[in-house]
């Protein structure tokens, strides 16, 4: 597995583009719960992930979390280079949610590269509204849904991810992805327990009725 058969539109770039990119990129290995990007003051580079899994988060004056999107294998992360997006207001952070290996593609390669090439700047700009439309989506879930839907649904994306209705996951861990609090989790989740959609224990949850669980999320 290499860079090129990984960036979506390698093929076209010209041969020059793709020597200035090879030239430039860098591997980086993370651990879990490493922060790789932190604000609009920190212009990391965009990132491709090799393998793992990385969360983008918006964190509000009282310190709460809500997940804006997540990442995975052959995925681009556009928003760790936020200062070549000089419209964007707002500070977001990228997390790594497993052990993590990604290249980074230096700010003033991409954004040279970008000044010159239609298929990158068209690409780049597919890739922000992509982005800014899954935000849009959870503004949407955070003010017109219900709390019990939205923890309903993030359980079965959950278990869609992690390919198993065991969830090795915190009632906090939850509420940091979804924007609210861990003790409001607990309450909803104990109320699932109670219905006989999950089973909880230290640490993880079981999806028990699937069923039942997508009906509520419905």
């Amino acid at each position: 597995m290499d860079f090129r058969s990984f960036f979506p539109i390698w093929n076209k770039l010209t041969a020059e583009e793709q020597n200035k990119i090879e030239g430039a990129i860098t591997t980086r290995k993370v651990e879990k719960g490493t922060v790789l990007h932190d604000g609009s003051s920190d212009c990391t580079g965009l990132f491709l992930i090799k393998t793992g899994q990385l969360r983008a988060y918006i964190l509000s004056e009282e310190g709460r979390e809500v997940t804006i999107y997540r990442l995975f294998d052959r995925d681009v992360c556009l928003f760790s280079a936020s200062c070549m997006m000089r419209s964007i207001q707002f500070d977001i952070t990228i997390e790594a949610e497993k052990d993590t290996e990604v290249w980074v593609i230096p700010v003033k390669v991409y954004e040279g590269i970008m000044e010159n090439s239609a298929p990158v700047a068209n690409f780049t700009s597919e890739l922000m509204a992509s982005r800014l439309s899954e935000a849009m989506w959870l503004i949407e879930q955070i003010l017109w849904k219900s709390l019990d839907k939205r923890v309903s649904a993030f359980l079965l994306e959950e278990a869609i991810i992690e390919e198993s209705d065991k969830l090795k996951i915190t009632h906090e861990t939850i509420a940091n992805h979804i924007g609210s609090h861990r003790e409001v989790i607990t309450r909803m989740l104990k109320y699932f327990q109670g219905e006989g959609m999950v089973k909880l224990s230290r640490g993880a949850i079981e999806i028990t009725d699937k069923k039942k669980l997508q009906r509520l999320s419905d």
